[in-house]
């Protein structure tokens, strides 16, 4: 896991004792345990636990935060009443997530998020930035609070760079946005006040190339990453939490759904579509107009929707055409 400092770019409003958070939840409140009443510091996910923090556990896991200080965790599993010392079960964790990220940080969808900008060469920079003095910024670009850049790397016309890190010898083409946020959201509650604030960032690894008009959510806690040597052609869309392994190789128009990780000198054609929370294995092949909706395995070749392996797509698309006529 790729650490980063979550204040660089979502500054803290207000440090809450975890009882005081709990006072503007009262309602939500199924059952407390609050034997450490310590200030929130950060957020921890389950894989990456920090201290002073909370933690907003949805799914039956079985964690071990016992070499960490002040973790309270949220859920509404009650089956966790008796493990954890620190814990809070409610009724609605998505709507506790939402009201707690909202409180705590300052993010760009909401109203109060604020950024200074100088105006350098055609472009907005932040002064909360740090942009490596090797590094060419083009014409109308916006690089937010927060953003870091090394050496070398090539940022052309028209770029917006938000919520980011990026590596050296890193090229992001025109009209690309980097760091925006990701779609999430409760699907039974929905509308632009409802968004589940998005408060991770996007790591981009060292020689990476990224074409025109593509867009790279950041991550919901932690990180979507963009391993070293990728390729990444025109108008392709990769969503939060996504982690993609080094000299990855991806054609126009794909589409990558959220928390999909894929695995190192993997190559993709062009307007493939990823169903959200799979794993690609290393070096798989994945044809043009491919629908992967499942976990791949290394060195697998895939084509067709849903995507399976290449041999049986022919063999059912010469069935198919065999029995037109």
């Amino acid at each position: 896991m790729i650490l980063f400092e979550r204040n660089n770019f979502f500054p803290l409003k207000k440090k809450y004792l975890t009882k005081e958070l709990n006072l503007k939840i009262k309602k939500d409140i199924i059952f407390t345990n609050c034997k450490n009443d310590f200030y929130v510091e950060d957020i921890s996910s389950l894989q990456n636990f920090k201290d002073n923090s909370i933690l907003f556990l949805d799914k039956n896991k079985n964690i071990d935060i016992s070499n960490f200080k002040n973790i309270h965790i949220y859920t509404e599993n009650e089956i966790y009443k008796k493990n954890f010392e620190n814990i809070t079960i409610v009724k609605n964790l998505n709507n506790i997530y939402n009201k707690f990220l909202n409180e705590l940080y300052f993010h760009e969808d909401q109203t109060d998020f604020t950024d200074d900008f100088d105006f350098t060469n055609g472009s907005f920079i932040s002064k909360y930035s740090d942009i490596h003095e090797s590094t060419k910024i083009g014409k109308n670009c916006v690089i937010s609070r927060g953003v870091k850049i090394g050496k070398n790397s090539i940022i052309k016309n028209n770029v917006t760079i938000k919520n980011s890190i990026i590596s050296n010898n890193v090229v992001v083409s025109d009209n690309s946005s980097i760091g925006t946020t990701g779609f999430g959201f409760d699907i039974n509650k929905r509308g632009a006040s409802n968004l589940n604030p998005q408060i991770g960032i996007v790591f981009i690894d060292q020689n990476v190339s990224i074409g025109a008009s593509c867009t790279i959510d950041r991550g919901k806690l932690d990180i979507t990453y963009i391993g070293k040597n990728s390729m990444i052609d025109n108008q392709v869309h990769i969503a939060h939490n996504v982690i993609l392994g080094d000299n990855a190789c991806i054609a126009a128009q794909t589409g990558i759904s959220g928390s999909v990780v894929i695995g190192k000198n993997v190559t993709i054609g062009g307007q493939a579509g990823f169903a959200g929370h799979i794993n690609i294995g290393d070096n798989v092949i994945i044809a043009a107009r491919s629908g992967v909706t499942k976990n791949i395995k290394d060195n697998s070749v895939v084509a067709g929707f849903p995507a399976t392996d290449i041999k049986e797509w022919k063999k059912n698309v010469i069935k198919q055409r065999n029995n037109w006529y």
